[in-house]
């Protein structure tokens, strides 16, 4: 597996905006949550690889916590049976090979 690249703290930026607000459309209002008012979106990590940003990251809503994936330029909205372990786990994965750049 190839090295991703650094991003700098304004791509950072621009990163966790467009994936966190394209997740958010992709929520179904009375399914994932009633009112946006306290969600919240926690990054396990986000690197750039082939000009494609690759991310695990949360978003907690008032009625659940719904895991996302970046790869290759698609946004997945993980299986319901993907657990807050995978996600502490893989992100270690990452930072591990990758560095911890958040």
């Amino acid at each position: 597996m190839e090295k991703a690249a650094k991003l700098s703290i304004d791509q950072l930026k621009e990163a966790k905006e467009i994936l966190a607000n394209t997740a958010v459309a992709e929520l179904e209002k009375g399914e994932d949550f009633t009112d946006l008012a306290y969600t919240k979106v926690e990054f396990g990590y986000i690197y750039l690889r082939e000009d494609h940003y690759e991310s695990l990251f949360k978003i907690i809503t008032d009625r659940k916590t719904i895991f996302f994936a970046a790869q290759q330029g698609s946004l997945m909205r993980l299986q319901d049976t993907f657990t807050e372990d995978q996600f502490l786990g893989t992100t270690e994965q990452m930072k591990t090979f990758h560095g911890d750049w958040l």
